[in-house]
């Protein structure tokens, strides 16, 4: 890496900003493969909850909320490696990645209705690829990445492309747009090429027993905590003070504020600051049934304005802007529904053929919000009552006029969002009794304004390296850094950046694991070719 590697010593600490997997990843590594003492890492966290973008909140009464969602498949090895060192959350004597594995087999993913159009399942025997978007394809992939900076995907495909069902399917699998870098789409065929045959039905991708945060975090932070590492929620990083000397890079302070008053803390010899650089659900905004959420700006979020306030330290700190200034490129809205009635999923379940937690998305291609929901197995969270539902849902155009609903996503509230649902699944009447009824609990819209962030068109160094060259004690984790291969918005990426940084600093005799990539195998190649000219 960058310096001589240390082992660490007594009066060795480490303070991790922001409490998301990273952080949480970073915090195992360090006490596990370090030999830090626990006592000696503090995460400083500007909300009062712990996660960061993997989330699960609310109660049965006044419904439940889950901003968004992360699909895994079984070889995140740095993820699933971790998590089997973390007892379960409701079972201490097998571990999460156990739990995940088990409850994985039984519930088997396989969509049947991955695309509707006019309230009926769209064909998928074909990805609809034409030659050309064949040619292109296969293009791109031979195409070197260091020839693709700054380019989007509309920049490369022809505009036929974006109404193919290839298109259709990998746009709201992975919420690319037509403006998200071209490098980034090109990083997500190659590293999960061998999910390509099967995508059509979301084959091969895995889901955690109940929400992100009740199923990986809290287990993670339980286990962290009884070890003894410091939990500092509702404490907001303003800046950090840095020496450079030369090619030398130090972090010297942390600047913090909490209950209305700020403080220092004085970095010394021995002392690390890891940095969790921008974030895709800061600043995010919640509505309710009869209130649309308000999308904030940059200026109201702690993490875009954080590492904009570092990266003028030095040039190797990245470039926040390219990801944070455009926001109506970013943002997308989620919507969580909760209703003591099972009306919703049994008709969902005999329409698709999927019972709840084996379909994952369903999007509907005739939508002007380009919506898709989800229905995960039920119960989603630990304490949801057997005849209470819940789901979630997304649009990806929330600035265009619904088709049946006259307004923008972005300006509706939970019961038009549910609306404007119901019209696309022509189930208006079957569902207006639910609403009108006190079944209905609630639909919470979210506004995210940086949720696509991670997709912005980008160039090389835009991302920092993980330990910046030249760095002393300081690290960058997460999405927003730059990670050989690998492919942002992913929990996989966040827990490699943890690797990277504390094998990187400290003398573990440890280094990250290797980047699975599926274009590697011929078998998966041939496979994903022979589905891509179907």
């Amino acid at each position: 890496m960058n310096q001589e590697k240390v082992k660490v010593t007594e009066n060795t600490k480490v303070y991790l900003i922001g409490s998301g997997i990273a952080s949480l990843a970073t915090a195992f590594y360090l006490i596990e493969d370090a030999d830090l003492n626990p006592e000696n890492i503090t995460i400083l966290e500007q909300r009062n909850v712990s996660g960061g973008a993997l989330d699960g909140s609310g109660n049965p009464n006044d419904g439940y909320l889950i901003r968004g969602g992360r699909m895994h498949e079984k070889n995140y090895r740095c993820y699933w490696g971790l998590l089997s060192h973390i007892p379960s959350y409701d079972n201490p004597e097998i571990s999460v990645t156990d739990e995940s594995m088990e409850f994985n087999e039984r519930f088997v993913s396989h969509a049947q209705a991955r695309l509707i159009k006019d309230g009926k399942k769209v064909d998928l025997s074909s990805y609809g690829l034409n030659a050309r978007d064949q040619f292109l394809m296969s293009k791109l992939l031979f195409t070197p990445e260091s020839q693709l900076d700054g380019m989007t995907i509309e920049e490369w495909f022809d505009g036929e492309f974006f109404h193919t069902n290839y298109w259709y399917l990998f746009t709201s699998m992975f919420a690319f747009q037509k403006w998200s870098s071209l490098m980034e789409m090109r990083r997500y065929m190659l590293r999960f090429m061998h999910l390509m045959p099967g995508m059509k039905h979301l084959e091969g991708i895995l889901r955690t027993k109940y929400n992100q945060y009740h199923s990986v975090v809290l287990p993670m932070q339980n286990y962290l905590q009884d070890r003894g590492v410091h939990f500092e929620l509702s404490t907001q990083v303003i800046d950090i003070d840095f020496d450079i000397q030369g090619k030398n890079k130090r972090a010297t302070a942390i600047h913090i504020l909490k209950n209305s008053e700020t403080s220092t803390i004085e970095l010394g010899k021995e002392d690390y600051c890891f940095l969790t650089n921008g974030s895709i659900v800061d600043a995010a905004d919640e509505g309710d049934l009869n209130t649309a959420p308000v999308l904030k700006s940059v200026e109201e979020s702690g993490a875009w304005s954080l590492w904009k306030k570092v990266a003028l330290n030095d040039s190797s700190f990245g470039n926040p802007s390219v990801f944070c200034d455009s926001i109506d490129k970013q943002k997308w809205y989620s919507f969580t529904v909760t209703m003591r009635d099972s009306t919703f999923l049994d008709y969902m379940e005999d329409f698709t053929g999927n019972v709840d937690g084996t379909g994952g998305l369903v999007t509907l291609t005739d939508s002007n919000w380009l919506m898709s929901i989800v229905i995960a197995r039920q119960p989603h969270f630990p304490d949801q009552p057997k005849d209470v539902k819940v789901f979630w849902g997304y649009g990806l155009y929330p600035d265009r006029i619904g088709n049946k609903v006259k307004k923008k996503m972005s300006e509706c509230n939970g019961k038009e969002i549910l609306e404007e649902l119901w019209y696309h699944l022509k189930i208006e009447e079957l569902m207006e009794p639910i609403m009108q009824s006190d079944k209905f609990i609630n639909a919470i819209p979210v506004a995210m304004p940086f949720i696509d962030s991670l997709f912005m068109p980008r160039s090389y160094g835009d991302r920092p390296k993980v330990i910046p060259d030249g760095s002393q004690n300081f690290a960058f984790l997460g999405q927003f850094t730059e990670v050989k291969d690998d492919c942002v918005f992913t929990v996989e990426y966040s827990t490699r950046t943890a690797q990277e940084a504390v094998y990187g600093f400290f003398d573990c005799g440890k280094k990250p694991l290797p980047v699975y990539v599926g274009a590697h195998n011929p078998v998966a190649v041939a496979k994903a070719f022979a589905a891509l000219m179907e």
